[in-house]
């Protein structure tokens, strides 16, 4: 295993990686404002014709011929290059994405949430479903293609079987085990079912051998059944023996995904499972919405690039399974916003407080001080005309009129030094046709900060959870 030496700071009794101070831009031209600010352009033309555009044809022929499972590759697609109307699921995405902080928030505050997982969001190739990026793979021997939601928050890799006493609908018919030659039911005591004790999940009846799973999810969806080993197939690789679990009864708001292909931090995702044949290390790029595809790839040689700015990776004992980042504060413009101190970012000992790396959250959420401050501080570096809020957005603009707009930067700042600024399109989104465009942050219901798709996209990110960092850039997708 690749180590790296990377001197260490003491901050705040934690020991962190030391780093130059640096900043990562992604397809931004800067310009200096009379008064010291940067700004980005914000194509408001491309980006309102762009919600009209037809959507890619997907190939399920979507991985690069490779031989070795360190280099495995496949493509993401975001739910709305198949599932086309945009402007309708603007307001699904929201909801979905309500619908996810608020189960994230159940995981993480309830006293008496005991189960290993949390609300995911399940893409519906044909219909509406809480969902935004997904990967198609082939399940069993021969192989079944399926359509699976990618979450970095979640561990237990599931989808829908038969015999199904309880299914939603989903695009693909459902997934018959007794038609695969590679599925072997895990036993309960196997010490691969001991891995789901911690949670909730596992256990056996008396007159039952098998292992039994069962997840739920803080909107009231959940899937039950049991875990075995099958074969996964990605294109021209089949990487056998992966735990999954075979879902029987399954409900609630998974409308058209067969499952979920959980990438966290515990022993059970597929990260984990695939140990030191990716050498802990994946790498992704999401797509926006309507555009093509982006990439996901496994492996240290193809994931860990040479030049990305580094931030270290926290464990919080209370959510092993999620990507804590060192966030210190804010900026607007180029210029750190005093009013956010590094205290508003702090995973406490308790477990509350800090800032997740999500897949599964569209809209960056941050705690309501430092929402403000961000607010307070965009708007007056923008100057553009206000329009009324839509759904969780309360700072909105008219710009229906415009060709283009000239848009503060925003940047997040970094345990170490480190800065990311992000790109206008990563700030403003269309919420409608008529050229309304909202930025895309909001006030978190708590002292969590969560780190949203839509500021991630079109950014490659790397995951080194073998030693302990996250990566952005330099590459954009």
């Amino acid at each position: 295993m690749i180590r790296y030496d990377i001197p260490k700071v003491t901050m705040g009794g934690r020991e962190w990686a030391k780093f130059p101070r640096q900043s990562v831009g992604f397809q931004w031209i800067p310009n200096q404002d009379p008064i010291g600010l940067d700004f980005d352009y914000l194509n408001v033309h491309e980006l309102l014709s762009s919600t009209h555009r037809r959507p890619p044809n997907i190939s399920t022929h979507h991985l690069t011929n490779r031989a070795d499972v360190r280099n495995l590759s496949l493509q993401l697609h975001h739910r709305d290059s198949i599932f086309p109307n945009h402007l309708h699921s603007i307001s699904d995405l929201l909801r979905r994405d309500f619908q996810r902080v608020a189960a994230l928030h159940c995981r993480l505050f309830s006293p008496h949430y005991q189960l290993t997982d949390f609300t995911s969001d399940v893409f519906s190739g044909l219909d509406q479903g809480i969902g935004e990026y997904l990967v198609r793979l082939g399940v069993g021997t021969p192989p079944v293609e399926q359509y699976l939601v990618v979450d970095s928050g979640s561990d237990v890799i599931w989808l829908q079987c038969q015999p199904c006493s309880q299914c939603y609908r989903q695009s693909d018919p459902v997934f018959d085990p007794a038609r695969s030659t590679s599925f072997s039911p895990i036993p309960y005591s196997s010490p691969i079912c001991a891995l789901l004790s911690g949670g909730g999940g596992g256990g056996g009846a008396a007159d039952d051998w098998k292992c039994h799973y069962q997840v739920a999810y803080g909107d009231g969806s959940y899937t039950r059944g049991t875990l075995a080993l099958e074969t996964l197939t990605f294109g021209a690789i089949a990487v056998g023996e992966v735990a999954i679990g075979c879902g029987h009864e399954n409900g609630g708001l998974f409308v058209g995904a067969a499952g979920l292909l959980g990438l966290g931090w515990g022993p059970l995702s597929f990260v984990g499972q695939l140990g030191g044949l990716a050498g802990g290390s994946f790498a992704y790029c999401l797509p926006s919405s309507g555009s093509v595809a982006g990439e996901m790839v496994f492996g240290r040689s193809e994931a860990v690039q040479v030049g990305a700015v580094w931030v270290p990776l926290l464990r919080n004992p209370r959510a092993p399974s999620f990507y804590y980042v060192g966030l210190t504060g804010l900026g607007v413009g180029g210029t750190r916003l005093t009013a956010v101190g590094e205290d508003e970012f702090e995973l406490t000992e308790k477990g509350g407080g800090g800032t997740v790396v999500d897949t599964g959250t569209a809209v960056t959420r941050l705690p309501a001080a430092a929402y403000q401050a961000l607010r307070e501080g965009f708007n007056a570096a923008s100057r553009l005309p206000a329009a009324a809020g839509v759904s969780i957005f309360d700072t909105c603009y008219a710009l229906g009129g415009y060709g283009s707009v000239r848009v503060p930067t925003v940047s997040f700042y970094f345990a170490g030094g480190t800065e990311l600024t992000l790109p206008a399109r990563n700030l403003l989104i269309p919420v409608d046709g008529a050229g309304t465009f909202c930025l895309a942050f909001a006030a978190s219901p708590s002292d969590l900060t969560i780190l949203g798709n839509i500021q991630q996209q079109g950014i490659r990110i790397t995951v080194d959870s073998a030693n302990g960092f996250l990566g952005f850039g330099p590459n954009t997708c």
